[in-house]
């Protein structure tokens, strides 16, 4: 079985798609519902069941979220409700649908699908895919292989301030910020993980991603090339697909420990 369903549980909207893993397409267009407020389980568990009932799908299905997985477990919850933490989703999302859902980390979703087809292929050595949005979501690759959680948008900056809270797309809206005066922040940040990481390349995706002409140019990194992610806001999709699919027939991409 080559389509599988992914869905990509976000701060603002859950999106899914059929993905053939095969080549990385979509199979259908995207359908779009939003986020339940507070994100709480149980509602967010009923969004992804209604997704599922709406493109038919029987097979497996893979499920990203906005925080630390381990094995089939959500350890985090920065954006979403603190029910999360500790919470066997895999488990709650497999009853809720009837289908078997494999759960990954969203950015690093985002990271496999770049990786594998997009922006992130055939990078030697350390690539980062990140993803800007209500947080900031960073997934590390080295020579095309994922190492999982990073969670690097909660680094500190400007004192005792998360990346995430200054540089996100959610900060660019809440301060009122110009692509231009955005940019310089997630300059910044983009600087710091250099410092620490001295990656090839830096791979930006999330809502952003679509309009890379209105801050791509005012990015100001050291020496690390910047990039718009090839599959935009659908590396998610993409790489939840692909993850569902390694771990459902024991290959391809292995469960992140």
């Amino acid at each position: 079985m080559s389509v599988i369903l992914g869905i990509d549980i976000g701060g603002s909207g859950i999106k899914g798609a059929p993905v053939d893993t095969r080549t990385g397409q979509l199979t259908a267009e995207r359908h779009r519902i939003p986020t339940p407020a507070g994100a709480r389980p149980d509602d967010v568990k009923e969004v992804v069941a209604e997704l599922v009932r709406h493109f038919g799908h029987e097979g497996p299905v893979g499920v990203t979220f906005p925080g630390v997985v381990q094995h089939g477990k959500t350890l985090s919850a920065a954006n979403v409700d603190d029910a999360w933490i500790g919470l066997d989703a895999d488990a709650l999302f497999t009853q809720a649908t009837g289908r078997d859902v494999y759960l990954v980390n969203d950015a690093d979703a985002a990271g496999i699908a770049e990786a594998q087809f997009g922006a992130a292929r055939d990078v030697p050595g350390v690539a980062f895919v990140l993803t800007f949005g209500t947080g900031i979501g960073s997934a590390l690759i080295h020579n095309g292989v994922l190492v999982p959680n990073t969670e690097l948008g909660h680094l500190r900056l400007k004192g005792d301030k998360h990346a995430e809270s200054w540089a996100s797309d959610r900060a660019r809206e809440r301060d009122d910020l110009n692509w231009k005066n955005w940019a310089k922040r997630v300059s910044t940040y983009l600087q710091h993980l250099e410092h620490l990481f001295s990656p090839e390349l830096f791979v930006i995706g999330g809502g952003v991603s679509k309009r890379a002409e209105k801050w791509q140019p005012h990015l100001q990194t050291a020496r690390t090339k910047v990039v718009p992610a090839a599959l935009l806001n659908d590396s998610g999709i993409v790489g939840a697909a692909m993850m569902a699919a390694g771990r459902h027939h024991g290959e391809l991409t292995p469960e992140p420990s």
